[in-house]
């Protein structure tokens, strides 16, 4: 590591590993070797933990999301197709097939009303639910975790499943941040807590100290989708993906993969900031290489990194002050 990102390291990441340590892949066994139900959205890794809890021996159900599931991999498992208007059915299923533990795994597009096409019983289930579905998707993700919780099913988060794909504070990729890159850090990091705390989003784009794009309802692929057009001549923005600070770490963890590096590549940025612990990493042999191809930087933030920097002011940021 050259000696100006070791300094870089040091001063905004004290305890942070200079490389990302070897996490182990072993998965931790459910408790009694429970049946997992796993509710699959899009993506890749919801394939990816159920191969790696079947090798663990453990038994997986898969509920497929008409829409979102990749349909291929799904022929392998115990399965059966849902829509989302039959989230009463789908539970309902799991606990007649004898699931124990329930992970809601992968991206699902948040439906409109007129889209989800309710049953009888799910729409019983909306109308419990229909208040907090509206204040935002952390607050009906919390609902719909705990009224899983209340009909006997344990949930599980992925990562507590298959700890590999979270990361360790540090680089893991060969390209690092330097002083400019991490004042954008610090900026997007700001902005997505702030977006956080308001159950908007859980990432930002920041250029040069300007905020290019936040992340909404449309999902960080087409949140840089738009990006190109805004970047500044110059080093390109970076992408800073953070929990949400009143999330349930079990549900819907920021991701990314090789798909997200290739969208932040074609929208010209040179990085990408997760949290330790907080952030998930599809297909991570395959996310590396093409990071290290193209020399982007991939970083780990400690837990909770940017709360104690203290505030510098817009003007100081422009200046490109670390």
């Amino acid at each position: 590591m050259p000696a100006a990102a070791q300094s870089h390291y040091k001063q905004f990441m004290p305890n942070a590993s200079a490389l990302d340590p070897a996490v182990t892949s072993a998965a931790v066994p459910a408790a009694g070797g429970m049946v997992l139900g796993l509710i699959a959205g899009g993506g890749s890794l919801p394939e990816q933990l159920a191969a790696h809890c079947r090798a663990a021996g453990q038994t997986v159900l898969v509920a497929a999301l008409t829409g979102f599931t990749e349909p291929a991999w799904v022929e392998g498992y115990t399965h059966r197709w849902f829509r989302l208007g039959e989230a009463a059915e789908l539970v309902a299923w799991l606990k007649s097939a004898g699931a124990g533990e329930v992970c809601m795994l992968g991206p699902v597009r948040r439906p409109s009303l007129a889209e989800l096409a309710p049953t009888a019983a799910t729409a019983a289930l909306a109308l419990k639910l229909g208040y907090a579905a509206a204040l935002g998707d952390d607050n009906l993700l919390g609902l719909l975790g705990r009224h899983l919780e209340s009909e006997g099913l344990a949930l599980r988060g992925a990562h507590t499943l298959y700890p590999a794909l979270l990361a360790a504070p540090g680089p893991v990729t060969r390209a690092l941040p330097d002083a400019g890159a991490w004042s954008d850090i610090t900026r997007a990091a700001e902005v997505v807590r702030a977006l956080g705390a308001l159950d908007v989003g859980q990432g930002a784009v920041v250029q040069q100290g300007l905020v290019l794009a936040v992340e909404a309802i449309e999902g960080t692929d087409a949140m840089l989708g738009r990006v190109g057009a805004l970047a500044r001549a110059g080093e390109g923005g970076v992408l800073v993906k953070l929990r949400k600070p009143q999330q349930d770490p079990r549900l819907d963890l920021p991701t990314i993969g090789p798909a997200t590096v290739e969208a932040a590549l074609a929208a010209g940025l040179r990085g990408i900031a997760i949290e330790a612990g907080g952030a998930l990493l599809a297909e991570r042999q395959a996310l590396l290489e093409r990071a290290d191809a193209a020399g982007f930087f991939i970083t780990v933030l400690e837990k909770n990194w940017g709360l104690k920097i203290p505030h510098r002011p817009w003007w100081k940021r422009l200046l490109r002050h670390p």
